[in-house]
């Protein structure tokens, strides 16, 4: 039987990647990879670029993501996921221009490979398809997408011109399978617009059914949570450029909340960059963590490989979870003459400090009543711990509505520094657990340990009644404990609503 391995590589800043043996064939599964790619950056500049130019720059990503989808198809990959940006890089509304290209829908039937003219210039489109075609695999990339509107019309850009953030599918044949246009925009996302309406992507493959969204897409119902409960999708494809934003918003574990409340496997492409924080990219099943990458130490590319059920369907957390069931039954352990503010991304928290090696406490705000009993190995003196909770809507660079019970590590001894990134960790956590009285039944765990890694799943388990506590396996030195709530109806109306046209 064929086989391809993944080499274990734990760089200086907790990079870590799983160690795979995937077996090749068996009709019920399928080899997913996905790549973390350093783009190539444009120069900054203020009129747009000459064609030769938008060429030569998406030509040298292309270039590596090439000798990439090679490498994976060798390996025996069926589909392969690119990073969001990965092929042209950030620019501004004007600049962008020379690098869009028009991307029909694809239920025209379209091998760019074959008829590249068909729908106006396409290099990258045609390129894209030719390497699916002679690869025989699936390529997934992220590249920007032109309409033309009426200048006149009220809705419509000066310029005549609507810009879309789009992800497109080619399958084994070339041919263009799904077009995506990102729908819930990131705040520095200028250079694109809203579509009018969310779309709901799906495609059927011989190896399951997926669905794909983009990015930012996953803080919101429409379409990440819609896809994947209304066209029961068996995986997700993912195209990022995620900002980590730690503790709370790092690249890595809220994705793979996601994947176990939904119930699906999950792939996940982020964009290298560490002077901009970007960095985290995944592949997941319901289950179990399959292989992921962090590294804040290098700039270097990174193939993974893992092989998948093709027809998951896991029951879902979100189905099967009273989230706020165990929390309900508890006696409050609280102490408010412990509790004090602290900031997490722009988030005014209520905190509780940890005084003892164990412990059991409580902290509220508004209706989120957030429970802790833990044991420690040792409480380092050094080293301080805060329980928090978070319970109404976040403002800054996005409106969306949350509820999380979180137990992080403060960045120093210093109270004031509890929600504040923070690296490394040598206390050690014993046992634990952690509830809250949820009004939502999206509820997404997260566990980070010291460097960024994930906890293993033999150490945890999440109750149907909604209690996330330790299993066994050994002491765990956490940077982050938390239920990460998204209650969806709280959501502010979507920003872009009635801003975008399609054809």
């Amino acid at each position: 039987m064929d086989a391809a391995v993944i080499i274990s590589y734990f760089p200086k800043c907790g990079a870590v990647l799983a160690l795979f043996v995937l077996s090749v064939g068996a009709p019920d599964t399928f080899i997913a990879a996905v790549y973390k790619h350093a783009v190539m950056l444009p120069n900054r500049t203020e009129p747009p670029v000459p064609n030769e130019e938008d060429l030569l720059l998406m030509g040298r990503n292309i270039d590596v993501l090439e000798k990439a989808v090679k490498l994976a198809a060798r390996q025996g990959a069926h589909i392969i996921v690119t990073p969001e940006d990965g092929i042209y890089g950030v620019f501004t509304r004007e600049t962008i221009y020379p690098y869009l290209e028009d991307t029909p829908d694809p239920e025209v039937n379209w091998i760019p490979c074959r008829d590249p003219q068909r729908f106006g210039r396409s290099p990258v489109q045609e390129r894209l398809s030719c390497l699916a075609k002679d690869n025989s695999i699936y390529i997934v990339a992220n590249i920007g997408d032109k309409k033309p509107c009426n200048a006149s019309a009220p809705q419509c850009p000066p310029h005549g011109r609507y810009q879309y953030n789009t992800d497109v599918v080619f399958d084994s044949e070339g041919r263009l399978v799904a077009r995506y246009h990102k729908y819930n925009l990131f705040a520095p996302e200028i250079q694109f617009d809203f579509p009018k309406d969310s779309e709901l992507v799906t495609f059927d493959s011989p190896f399951g059914k997926f669905g794909i969204f983009t990015c930012f897409d996953i803080f919101s119902h429409d379409p990440a949570v819609m896809v994947v409960e209304e066209f029961q999708v068996d995986s997700i494809l993912y195209p990022t450029a995620w900002y980590n934003t730690l503790p709370l918003l790092s690249a890595v574990p809220l994705p793979l909340g996601m994947a176990r409340a939904l119930g699906v496997n999950l792939l996940a492409a982020n964009t290298h960059n560490t002077s901009m924080h970007m960095t985290g990219s995944r592949i997941y099943s319901p289950d179990v963590v399959k292989v992921y990458y962090y590294d804040m130490e290098t700039e270097s590319d990174q193939l993974m490989l893992s092989e998948l059920k093709s027809r998951p369907r896991e029951p879902s957390y979100s189905a099967a979870v009273h989230w706020s069931a165990y929390a309900r039954g508890v006696k409050p352990f609280s102490c408010e003459r412990l509790n004090f503010p602290g900031m997490t991304y722009f988030d005014a928290f209520t905190f509780t400090k940890l005084k003892r090696n164990t412990g059991n406490y409580t902290v509220c705000q508004k209706d989120l009543c957030c429970h802790l009993t833990y044991k420690m190995s040792e409480k380092r003196t050094n080293e301080a711990y805060a329980l928090g909770a978070f319970d109404r809507l976040h403002m800054v660079e996005g409106q969306y509505y949350l509820q999380v019970c979180t137990l992080l590590k403060c960045q120093t001894t210093d109270l004031r520094t509890c929600g504040e990134p923070v690296g490394s960790a040598f206390t050690k956590f014993e046992e634990f657990s952690l509830s809250g009285t949820f009004g939502t039944s999206y509820v997404f765990p997260q566990i980070i340990l010291s460097e960024g890694q994930l906890a293993p799943e033999r150490h945890y388990e999440v109750g149907g009644d909604g209690c996330l506590q330790s299993r066994g396996g050994g002491p765990l030195p956490f940077l982050v404990l938390s239920l990460y709530g998204r209650v969806f109806e709280r959501d502010l109306p979507h920003l872009g609503q009635g801003t975008g046209q399609l054809p």
